[in-house]
């Protein structure tokens, strides 16, 4: 068998010497708490810490990374435990893993393995790589390992060293679970609600009305007009001010951001209702809901995250037989600068407006998010998430933006996960490939020993603190 054992120096420099400083810059921040601003764990999971289920449930299922992958193999996904049509699948946990190790190879070279190395090695104790023989015994020992109580959703909070975990959050949401979170005092760290109101702004989607009812039953408002539905997204973003929230997240295919006139948005607005829009007025309403939002959050504080230039749902009979998050989303061609001049040129240098841009388009960190950073004191450069969540994406990334936009307009990691038991696995690879990043300025004579010491402590601490106003 071959031996689970992750280098020490894994993603450290080659240069020794310059090695031997990425390893004093990572050691100052190896074992910081982990500020996690952006993600997707659902808050239940803590709120009611019960034991996880089995090891294929907790590990593969969920983790769209690992389906994906598996999936581009030839794996079908209902042989991974996602459900068809609606109908859980009938293949056993057990099952599902061995179909992980038997491809374990697929995922070579990949920041999954990464991940998983690290996750299996220091969270649960696995010493040997999985394969198509060990697999079986691989599979009883993380099964008995979930069962013991410190490997519950909590105590794992509490090793991890979490600080603060945001959650993502519709606004209909009655955020129950982080009410209670916040009333326990035995529960140690902050979990935050995030604002996140993407299925209102597509009133060419099935279902958008009954979304509608839905939020208004919540907010105690009519949102069969535009003007309503406004009206009803400010109050929820108001409760989720009051439930610890500080941020929103906003995922739209782009950027564009044209107002309009109030009675053109009605109208609109009633033509989704009658069933009579049209798709090139579906399109002007979202645009001009991305801007209202904007504009609410030049006026509550809440820090706009923007991740624009997704194609959702690209393989229509996947959607159409396992629905959404399964794997197939896709990177689009990003802009920023042009579409979002109605947003920055009526918010841009208002205090109280922050907006962080992430991309899946990795050309547009240098031609366009850098700069404007560069400039307008609202926009900040989101870290590399999806599909550039990699350690060379994250050195082009530090590369691209820092020459325009230095280190503090930037976000902090983000991890942007639902696979709990990887944050820290996330995290410390950001945080070894940024101490090679900045030892290769000191070889280099950019930045003394020094300050790279300070920045790479900013990085895991009061930069990410600042940006999304954590306190």
């Amino acid at each position: 068998m071959t031996a689970l054992a992750p280098h020490p120096d894994r993603l450290l420099p080659a240069d020794p010497g310059v090695r031997e400083l990425a390893r004093r810059l990572y050691s100052a921040v190896a074992t910081a708490p982990i500020l996690s601003p952006h993600g997707h764990v659902d808050a239940r999971l803590l709120a009611d810490d019960e034991p996880f289920p089995d090891p294929a449930a907790l590990l593969i299922t969920p983790d769209h990374y690992v389906t994906r992958m598996l999936h581009a193999v030839g794996v079908p996904l209902d042989q991974l435990g996602v459900s068809r049509h609606g109908v859980p699948s009938p293949v056993s946990g057990r099952a599902v893993w061995r179909t992980l190790c038997e491809h374990w190879d697929a995922f070579l070279g990949t920041p999954v393995r990464f991940w998983f190395e690290s996750e299996f090695s220091e969270v649960f104790g696995l010493a040997e790589q999985p394969s198509a023989r060990n697999a079986d015994a691989l599979y009883d020992q993380l099964a008995e390992t979930l069962a013991r109580p410190e490997f519950r959703p909590r105590a794992l909070f509490g090793r991890f060293g979490i600080e603060v975990l945001a959650t993502t959050d519709d606004p209909a949401d009655d955020l129950e679970a982080h009410a209670r979170l916040a009333a326990d005092p035995s529960f140690r760290g902050r979990v935050l609600p995030t604002f996140r109101a993407d299925r209102y702004m597509h009133p060419d989607e099935p279902g958008w009305a009954d979304r509608l009812e839905r939020l208004a039953a919540r907010a105690d408002v009519d949102t069969r007009s535009h003007a309503g539905l406004l009206e009803a997204l400010r109050a929820r973003r108001r409760a989720f001010a009051e439930a610890g929230g500080t941020a929103t997240d906003t995922g739209v295919r782009d950027a564009g951001s044209e107002p309009l006139a109030p009675a053109e948005a009605e109208r609109i607005h009633r033509a989704a209702l009658s069933g009579s829009l049209t798709a090139a007025e579906a399109v002007a309403y979202r645009r001009d809901l991305l801007y209202r939002l904007a504009e609410m959050s030049a006026s509550d504080g809440l820090v706009m995250q923007l991740h624009p230039g997704v194609i959702r749902n690209h393989h229509r009979p996947t959607f159409d037989a396992y629905g959404p998050d399964t794997g197939h989303d896709l990177p689009a061609v990003g802009a920023f600068t042009e579409p979002l001049t109605p947003i920055l040129r009526d918010f841009g240098t208002n205090p109280a407006f922050r907006l962080v841009l992430f991309t899946v388009d990795e050309t547009v960190f240098s031609r366009e998010i850098a700069p404007l950073a560069g400039f307008y004191p609202s926009v900040y450069a989101g870290a590399p998430w999806w599909f550039l969540d990699t350690p060379s994406a994250i050195r082009r990334y530090r590369e691209a933006v820092t020459d325009s936009a230095g280190f503090t307009k930037t976000s902090g990691f983000i991890d942007d996960t639902r696979a709990f038991c990887s944050i820290p696995a996330r995290h410390d690879m950001s945080r070894r490939v940024d101490a090679g990043y900045l030892a290769n300025l000191v070889a280099t004579h950019q930045l003394s020993e020094e300050e790279a010491l300070a920045v790479a402590k900013r990085f895991v601490d009061d930069i990410p603190r600042a940006t999304f106003r954590l306190g």
